[in-house]
Formats: structure tokens, sequence, C-alpha cells
């Protein structure tokens, strides 16, 4: 679920809402509780510190809204509560994740070989 929601949450800030202040905001890494009540995002806030302050009262300023669209887009029943923090370490991450595809993508068509 937490990826469901990161890849409605990317898809959503970076491409459908209209905030000037959220144009260097990405989605890092997205943590839904075992009981699906809560959702820890973290961002990676581009800019100086007073554009990433402003960035992250305006992801606050659009979470309800951004609850509502998750629960029309992936059907839940109960949305968690979106919480955002900023990530420290954001290219840690990202590094993490694209090192894991180019070790799917090289392992892949190899094993479907004879």
């Amino acid at each position: 679920m937490s990826e469901a929601v990161r890849e409605e949450l990317t898809e959503l800030i970076g491409f459908e809402l209209d905030d000037p202040r959220l144009l260097d905001v990405t989605v890092t890494e997205v943590r839904v509780s075992p009981d699906g009540r809560y959702a820890h995002i973290k961002v990676d806030l581009g800019g100086d510190e007073p554009r990433q302050k402003t960035a992250l009262a305006a992801l606050e300023h659009a979470r309800h809204y951004l609850r509502h669209e998750l629960s029309s887009r992936l059907n839940l029943r109960h949305v968690p509560e979106l919480n955002f923090e900023q990530d420290r370490y954001p290219d840690a991450d990202r590094r993490v994740e694209i090192l894991l595809k180019r070790a799917k993508k090289s392992r892949g068509p190899a094993e479907k070989q004879p």
C-alpha cells in the first residue's frame, strides 16, 4: 500500500497540483502504518530554506485535497492521515532505489534464458 500511495502522491504533487510552491517537491518515501491510519511521507524540498518551509506549508495546506484524491483513486475505505516531513538525505534513498532497479533489470533476462 505504501508504494501505491507514493506513486499517486508523486503524480498528484508533481503533475496535477497547480501550486508554484510545489515545483521542487519530490516524494521520496511513504510509510503507511500497519493499521493503515497514518502515512508518513518524506519529501525532497528543493531550493533554499525559506522556499523549503513554504513548500512544506503548501503540502500541509493541500493535505485534505490529497487525501480525498487518494481515496477516489485507490478505492480506499479508510484513507491514512498524511504527515509530511522533509527528507534530510533524499539522495541516499534514491540511490538505493536506482541500484535495486538495475539489479532487477540485469537479473530478469538472464533468468528467462534456458
